[in-house]
Order: structure tokens, then C-alpha cells, then sequence
């Protein structure tokens, strides 16, 4: 009897290891064929499967594929085919050929124009002293809710993070004020990132008050997805769109500089850009085709095309927008930032608080110094992320042994993601260079090109740049043998963070 029961359960034991060995071997083929996928990608993945089995197999599931599902894809597909790109885009734009080449690959990612006319101003405080760059994102935040309390037919808003503290109260408070006198309001919010102002009374606030409410991806990571879909997939966007003529873009979040939620990096320092013209028209846009596929109202689509009032403004400012994500076509964004970097003549400087990134990305701004270009980033010098502040510091060896000028920002988060070309060109909005930006979340920048505005942006990048400190080659190579091998596993392991 003994000899009965041991055989059949080494008869189940086989089963069991057999079924294990073809899930694993299922897993590690999906890895490998999984479409859009770099080959530094799917050697990281099947190293982890392999390594660790069943925490693979699990990670893999978790995090592995970049699905939104298909019932979701087909809304938004739906919604694209439905909204209308605004009649004016065709018209010509005077930018010079290597600027209108940046433009034409923009174009391809949305199908937006370049369009002239528009009137864009970069929102901060004029008197701020350097040492205080937080009054930047309160300015932002007094001139946001000064142009809610302004609005007449509709107010469009979309966030990652919302808190309820004070910038974020005000806001809510002037979007509930403008819901009661009849202004159609609407609020998207990202599920994970806004999770706390939506469980909070300021949620129940502005419903109350007759506001339209969405939380985007609030089903992602619901157990019967993860097999199909990352379950870390976010929404990044940051819009603001008031009666179809004003819109706002940038990397703020609806937020104090405080960013009490996590205190010991603060203060947060932003950069957020108003703006007034044709523009505004693809920013409608770009916030209802998210609205329309998750929410579900109809009768919007054709509200992008309704003329923004004035439509044109004396000069020649040309901007265009764009947005990224799970449904766009792969590497969109990190082309843009390669094309922007490759399009540099004189000089190129970049702020950004995530640098993760992909090879593509680091070959061009490792060949910019090279070419002769004045190559220069800047960083937070404490990132709240010790996995995305190693893999950023991995990369400084090289981009300084090429000559690109590295500064570390010591005054909080510098979460600013912005892009400056020889004082001709403008490159910002809510993405980083880092893999969560480049092949995950749902992402909204915009190009401008106009020598005013550019200097505008330049000059706040100067005064990050001022007051930051620079990191030598020297130092670098000092760091120990423990550090650099932190660094650097976190940094091959990045494909898969």
C-alpha cells in the first residue's frame, strides 16, 4: 500500500513539474516574441524568468506586457477616427527646414500641423530669487485658477497627481465654483496616482458640484488583467483646456511645491506653459480622445474644431502637440527626444528628473559634445526613486567621458522635463527620458518654435543650471566598487523596472 501511494505521488509530482516546465518555456517564448520589444529587453526579461522561475513567471505577468486590453484599444481607436484634426493644421509655417523636419516627425506620431499664430507664455514668478523656485509652481497654480474663475462654457482637466492640499484645494474649489454657475467641467484624473484626493471629501466636492468626474486605468491592475496587461500602466498626462482657448502644458501636477505626500524631497520644481491660439484646438483633442473613450460621452468630437476666440496672435509662434503611449506606435517618444538631440548645432540642454534611458537616446546625447555641440543636463541631486537615481547615475561616466556637462540640482526635485535647440526650439510636457515615459504611460508634450518663447525656457533652465553643481569625471571614477555595481545591475536590469 506504502509503494501504491508513493508511486502515485510521484506520479503527480511529475505532472506537476511537467505542467511548471511548460508554463515556464510558454513565459520565456512570450518574452522573446513578444512584439515592439528591443533585444536589451528580452534578454533581461528571460535572465529574470530563468534566474528566479516562479518570482519571473509572476514579475512577467505583473509587469511584462504592455496590453491596455483590447475592449479599451478599440474605444480609443474608435475615439481617434472620430475626432477631427482641426482644419487649420495644413497651413504653412515659417520654421526653418531642420526645425520643420522635427515637425514632420511629430506629425506622424498624431497627425497634428504645426500651426502659427499662437500666443505661449512660460508661468512662474518674475521676482523669484533663485533660491526659491517653488514660487514658479505657485505663480502657475494662481494664474491656472484665475482663468478656471474666467471660464464661460467648459473647463478640462487632467491630471496624474491630485492632492488635497492647498494648491490643489483652490483648484478644486474654482472648478466647483464654476460647475454651479453653469460651466461644463470635467475632470480625468490618473486612478493610481490621484488615489488619494479620489477617496478624500474633495472628490464628492466637486461631484456634488455637478463636476464630470473620471479616474483613468482604475482597472489595470484588477486580478483577472494581470495575464494580459502591465499592471502598472499609467496615465501621465497634464492638461488644462478652458472654453477652447486657453490650454495649459507642462510637468505640473495639481499640487503644492510642498508634495507632502512625499516631504523629504521637496519642493517640487516645475515648469508649466500657457497657452492661447490654434495650439489649444490639438490640446482639446488630445484630452477628449482619452475623455471620450473612458467616459463614454458623445457629442464632443467635434468641439476641437470649434475656433478658439481670437484665433490668430501677431508673431510667428509655431507649436504643435503630440502624446504617447501603449496604443501609439513603439520608440515614438524616444525618437522625438533622438531627433531633438540629433537636430542640435550650437547647443542642447536638458532638464529631466528620471534618465533611464534607452540606448538610442544615450548614443545621441553622448554624439551631441562630439559634433561640437554644447551638451548639458541637469538632475535632481536626491531623486525619490533609488532605483531610477541609480540607473541615472550609471550613465554619468560615460556621458562625461564624451563631454556632456552633468549638474546635479540640490535645491529639491527638479521635475521639470524640458529641451532647448540652439535657442530655436522647445521641447516639453509631462514625459521623462526614462522606460516608464518611453514605452508605458500615457504621456502629452508639445514643440515650440519661436525665439522668444525658447528664451524663456532657456532662462529658467540657465537659472536650474546656476544653481546646480556640476559632477567631474574625477569623482565619478572615485566612487567605490559596491556603488558602481549597484548602479550598474539596476541599470541592465532597467528594461524590465
Amino acid at each position: 500500500m506504502w509503494l501504491h501511494l508513493l508511486q502515485r505521488h510521484d506520479l503527480a509530482g511529475w505532472i506537476w513539474s511537467i505542467a511548471i516546465f511548460i508554463a515556464h518555456l510558454l513565459v520565456v517564448t512570450r518574452a522573446l516574441t513578444r512584439p515592439n520589444r528591443t533585444p536589451a529587453s528580452r534578454v533581461a526579461w528571460v535572465a529574470v524568468i530563468l534566474s528566479v522561475p516562479a518570482l519571473g513567471v509572476i514579475a512577467y505577468l505583473l509587469l511584462g506586457e504592455t496590453s491596455i486590453g483590447q475592449a479599451r484599444l478599440r474605444r480609443l481607436r474608435r475615439t481617434e477616427r472620430l475626432l477631427e484634426t482641426p482644419g487649420d493644421d495644413d497651413a504653412a509655417v515659417d520654421v526653418t527646414p531642420r526645425i520643420n523636419a522635427l515637425f514632420d516627425l511629430c506629425h506622424s506620431i498624431n497627425g497634428f500641423r504645426p500651426v502659427a499664430g499662437n500666443r505661449i507664455a512660460l508661468l512662474g514668478h518674475a521676482d523669484a530669487p533663485a533660491d526659491q523656485p517653488m514660487l514658479d509652481s505657485r505663480a502657475a497654480i494662481d494664474a491656472l485658477i484665475a482663468d478656471i474663475g474666467q471660464a464661460r462654457q467648459h473647463v478640462h482637466v487632467a491630471f496624474y497627481i491630485w492632492l488635497d492640499d492647498d494648491a490643489g484645494g483652490r483648484v478644486a474649489d474654482a472648478m466647483a465654483d464654476a460647475a454651479r454657475r453653469g460651466v461644463q467641467c470635467r475632470v480625468m484624473v490618473d486612478a493610481l496616482g490621484s488615489r488619494a484626493f479620489i477617496q478624500g471629501p474633495r472628490w464628492k466636492q466637486l461631484r456634488d458640484a455637478g463636476v464630470r468626474l473620471l479616474k483613468t486605468l482604475d482597472d489595470v491592475s484588477r486580478w483577472h488583467h494581470f495575464a494580459f496587461s502591465r499592471a502598472d500602466l499609467r496615465d501621465h498626462r497634464k492638461i488644462v483646456v478652458i472654453d477652447n482657448c486657453i490650454a495649459y502644458c507642462g510637468s505640473q501636477n495639481c499640487a503644492d511645491p510642498e508634495f507632502r505626500i512625499k516631504p523629504e524631497f521637496a519642493p517640487w520644481i516645475d515648469l508649466l506653459l500657457r497657452c492661447e491660439g490654434p495650439i489649444v484646438r490639438q490640446q482639446q483633442s488630445l484630452f477628449l480622445s482619452g475623455w471620450i473613450a473612458e467616459a463614454g460621452e458623445s457629442g464632443l468630437e467635434g468641439l476641437p474644431a470649434a475656433e478658439p476666440m481670437p484665433a490668430n496672435f501677431p508673431g510667428n509662434v509655431v507649436a504643435q502637440a503630440f502624446e504617447t503611449g501603449p496604443i501609439t506606435r513603439h520608440n515614438a517618444m524616444s525618437d522625438m527626444f533622438v531627433a531633438c538631440m540629433y537636430a542640435a548645432r550650437r547647443e542642447l540642454l536638458i532638464t529631466t528628473p528620471y534618465f533611464m534611458p534607452d540606448e538610442a537616446i544615450l548614443r545621441a546625447l553622448c554624439a551631441a559634445p562630439r559634433r561640437g555641440v554644447k551638451a548639458s543636463i541637469v538632475f535632481p541631486a536626491r531623486n525619490d526613486s533609488w532605483l531610477v537615481g541609480n540607473a541615472c547615475r550609471s550613465t554619468y561616466a560615460e556621458l562625461l567621458a564624451c563631454g556632456v556637462a552633468v549638474h546635479e540640482y540640490p535645491l529639491g526635485l527638479l521635475h521639470s522635463k524640458s529641451l532647448t535647440i540652439d535657442g530655436q526650439l522647445a521641447l516639453v510636457g509631462s514625459a521623462n527620458m526614462d522606460r516608464r515615459s518611453l514605452e508605458l504611460n500615457f504621456e502629452n508634450n508639445m514643440l515650440v518654435a519661436d525665439a522668444g518663447v525658447v528664451a524663456a525656457i532657456h532662462a529658467r533652465q540657465s537659472g536650474y543650471l546656476s544653481a546646480s553643481r556640476p559632477v567631474m569625471l574625477d569623482e565619478v571614477r572615485a566612487w567605490t566598487f559596491h556603488q558602481r555595481l549597484v548602479q550598474n545591475t539596476i541599470a541592465m536590469m532597467a528594461p524590465v523596472l
